[in-house]
């Protein structure tokens, strides 16, 4: 048995390291350019998992490679389909689901401003605020710890305070963001609620549940 395998994988080495890169044109007149090197190692892949089925004869090894690789091009083509029909369903679900009128720019300011953030504190803004994760959550999600996660959101938080400020006398911002939070919690920004009550991120410091965390789904990334 052991010599069985020790000459299945000989013949497996031989037909790859010939057949190779005429299973990579192969792969390159049927499938996206991109895609072709990933087609030869699902071939590759296939064929070392059922290594014992080698046939012998350099014609025969070459033929079989190039029976699987055809099944890999049917089943990239399958995805294909799936992934195009879920589109299109996506996009009818699309067309014809009711839209919240709101003004295109609507939030705007708001996302300006995250985006302006180091692209660390603007993920883990974006998990709190808009996927309603609370920050040992998305201090999870980031593999940071928690206390790390508090210091970079309440830098962050100091920053969008003064980007947000910084944008008041240039127009009225509309965007505002819907706060849920049943009481303020320590920290608030609540000096600046009567001019800019609307442009405040409020600190989830704390565990919120879903009912009590603040809610800018409104305004998708």
């Amino acid at each position: 048995m052991r010599a069985r395998n020790s000459n299945s994988a000989e013949r497996l080495t031989e037909a790859l390291t010939a057949t190779s890169p005429d299973l990579l044109r192969y792969f390159q007149r049927r499938l996206p350019i991109d895609d072709a090197a990933d087609g030869l190692a699902e071939v590759m892949l296939a064929a070392w998992r059922r290594v014992d089925s080698t046939p012998p004869g350099a014609e025969q090894s070459r033929m079989w490679l190039f029976g699987i690789a055809r099944h890999v091009v049917t089943n990239a083509a399958r995805s294909e389909h799936r992934r195009r029909n879920l589109t299109e369903r996506f996009r009818e679900v699309l067309r014809t689901s009711p839209i919240e009128g709101r003004p295109a720019d609507d939030g705007a300011d708001v996302r300006d401003a995250i985006d302006r953030l180091s692209p660390a504190q603007a993920e883990l803004v974006r998990l709190i605020h808009w996927d309603g994760f609370a920050i040992t959550e998305a201090a999870q999600i980031l593999n940071i710890t928690p206390s790390t996660a508090r210091t970079r959101y309440q830098r962050a938080r100091t920053d969008l305070k003064t980007a947000l400020s910084e944008q008041a006398p240039a127009r009225e911002v509309t965007g505002h963001l819907p706060i849920n939070v049943a009481r303020p919690l320590a920290g608030d920004l609540s000096a600046t609620a009567a001019t800019t009550s609307h442009r405040t991120i409020r600190p989830v410091d704390k565990i919120l549940p879903p009912s009590q965390r603040i809610d800018i789904s409104a305004y998708p990334v």
